[in-house]
């Protein structure tokens, strides 16, 4: 086989992954670089262009929907809880979730984004909120071209700034990265961190955000890849999580893998179908609800190798 063309993120995750003695045995991976690895994403969703891509795991889902010949790889780059990224505008009578039904509600970026699924999930799922009821204002469009979102998602605000459409008092919340000093602008739900890990204790979900996926023809010329890029990447993972108390200076992005392995009391990136079952059956239980995907997923077909 040919040397593969692979993009992904930057990581502590995949470092070992990306250097010389850490590539899957028997392959060569030709290594693209990019500042921000959602142009590649949107490239791979697009034109399957890649043979190898980090993808949004929603966006994963969106592109099987569509056909796209792809499968991914239960290894998983980024995950977080999602309870944070919940902000409301306290001045629009906005004091719990279920406030937000018949309302507005900003998404940072497109309707299909995996944190938009998870947030959204948690409103549904832990709050009773009725998230059809609910005008969702996507400010980009989706990376999967062919999607076609439900009737209540909003386009019109492509493009906008959150934070004006907060002062414009056209969303009375939002789902995203909202940074502002502004008092009127708080969390939707109080001590989110905390709120996610007693989520996880509650429930055993941990959500995933960012996997990786391959092409078919690929996996189907050689049956070793799969197994080799999951023996390879998780290798790396596991380094990298071995090393985080010797981190002499923490980034933010190491600074978060700590807290999460000390909130989950172990591996805040561990791999595999049946080490992450209950995250992954509530996120394609989610992608139908939320009219992402037309049917409910089962887990075991999305994924190349067990893991």
């Amino acid at each position: 086989m040919s040397t593969l063309t692979i993009a992904t993120g930057n990581y502590g995750v995949n470092r070992r992954f990306k250097a010389e003695d850490g590539r899957p045995a028997g392959f060569t991976l030709d290594h693209r670089p990019f500042d921000n690895i959602l142009v590649a994403v949107r490239q791979m969703a697009r034109t399957v262009n890649f043979d190898i891509c980090e993808m949004p795991i929603t966006t994963y889902l969106c592109a099987k929907a569509c056909g796209k010949p792809l499968t991914a790889l239960p290894v998983f780059l980024t995950r977080n809880f999602h309870h944070w990224a919940l902000f409301c505008d306290t001045k629009s009578g906005v004091s719990g979730p279920k406030d937000l039904e018949g309302r507005t509600v900003g998404v940072n970026r497109g309707y299909t984004v995996t944190t938009g699924l998870w947030a959204r999930g948690i409103l549904s799922a832990e709050y009773g909120v009725d998230l059809d009821s609910i005008t969702w204002a996507a400010t980009d469009e989706e990376h999967v071209a062919e999607f076609r979102a439900p009737a209540n998602v909003d386009y019109s605000f492509r493009g906008r700034d959150m934070l004006d459409m907060f002062a414009r008092g056209e969303v009375v919340a939002a789902i995203g990265d909202i940074r502002t000093d502004a008092a009127n602008i708080r969390p939707l739900i109080p001590d989110a961190r905390e709120a996610g890990f007693a989520y996880y204790r509650k429930t055993g979900i941990y959500p995933v955000n960012h996997t990786v996926v391959v092409r078919d023809a690929l996996l189907a010329e050689s049956p070793d890849l799969a197994p080799a890029l999951f023996k390879a990447l998780d290798a790396s993972k596991d380094a990298y999580v071995a090393s985080l108390d010797t981190i002499s200076d923490p980034t933010p992005a190491d600074s978060l893998a700590i807290a999460l392995r000390d909130g989950l009391g172990g591996d805040p990136f561990r791999n595999g179908v049946e080490a992450n079952r209950p995250a992954l059956e509530a996120l394609v239980k989610f992608a139908a609800e939320q009219h992402i995907t037309p049917v409910q997923y089962c887990v075991d077909e999305l994924f190349a190798v067990k893991g």
